[in-house]
Parts: structure tokens; C-alpha cells; sequence
């Protein structure tokens, strides 16, 4: 069977559709076939559409408290990267109790401007991969090199 590609129907052709079913009388199948749309989205739309008259059962999420929750679930995801990003803006800065709110306000000013997370809020230099450690070995390599070509 053949996959059918994903539609997007408006909230105005749904309740046609509900109203459809239940003034003529006619099964969800039969209306579905008709219109040429699955049964499943049908009888969820019939489902929801009770939801919504308050007819479904108890603890059911309305359309209105849905399309909320979903907004609201956006916009604690967006916070937290904010919050993540800004953290580790933090980090790479030194020790907190060094810090003071001018500080942090001129490294990551950009983070108010921007309307969406992004990884420049930070304005110090990434971290390098292969730590302090290897950076200092490379530091006393080029150190002992130098001294032997007499530079």
C-alpha cells in the first residue's frame, strides 16, 4: 500500500465535515470515502469537535487548550536555550564571584537584540577542543624548536 502524503486541511473544512456526519446520519466511513480522506482523521475530527462542545470525557484538552500547551511547550524550549547558551557564555568567562553585571552585559549584549537563541550571543572565543593541556605542550614544542634553529 502505497504511502499518501501528509495534507493539511482548515479548521472550516473540519467542522463542515463533522456537521456533515452528524446531520446526515451517515457512518464516519462512508463520509470519509466520500470526501476522500482516512477514517482515522475523520473520526478524530468528530472526537475533537465533542471535545470542544464539551461532550468528550473528562481531562480532555480542548483545540484552544492544545494550541496553547503547544505554544507554551515552544516557548519553554526556546527559554531553556537561552538559558543554556547564556550559561555557557557564563562559564567561559571565569569564576562567578569574579563576574559583575557590567561584565556580563558587555560579553553577551547581543542576546536581548537577537530574536532567536543563537550561538554568537557569546562574544569570547570558542573553546578549544584539545584543552589547556595540549595547548601548553604545543606552546613548550614551538619554545624548544625555536631554540635549536637559534631563533
Amino acid at each position: 500500500m502505497a504511502k499518501r502524503k501528509r495534507r493539511a486541511f482548515t479548521n472550516e473544512f473540519k467542522a463542515e465535515t463533522v456537521r456533515l456526519i452528524r446531520e446526515s446520519g451517515k457512518s464516519i466511513a462512508v463520509v470519509a470515502r466520500e470526501l476522500g480522506l482516512t477514517e482515522s482523521a475523520v473520526r478524530a475530527w468528530v472526537r475533537q469537535a465533542g471535545i470542544d462542545a464539551g461532550q468528550g470525557p473528562a481531562g480532555a484538552l480542548t483545540t484552544e487548550e492544545r494550541e496553547e500547551l503547544g505554544r507554551l511547550r515552544r516557548e519553554i524550549r526556546t527559554v531553556r536555550m537561552e538559558r543554556d547558551i547564556l550559561k555557557n557564555c557564563r562559564a567561559r568567562q571565569g569564576p562567578p564571584h569574579l563576574l559583575d553585571q557590567k561584565l556580563t552585559g558587555r560579553l553577551c549584549s547581543r542576546a536581548p537584540r537577537e530574536p532567536w537563541p543563537s550561538a554568537s550571543w557569546c562574544h569570547r572565543e570558542p573553546v578549544k577542543k584539545h584543552g589547556p593541556g595540549v595547548a601548553g605542550a604545543l606552546a613548550i614544542g614551538d619554545a624548544i624548536r625555536r631554540s635549536r634553529l637559534g631563533k
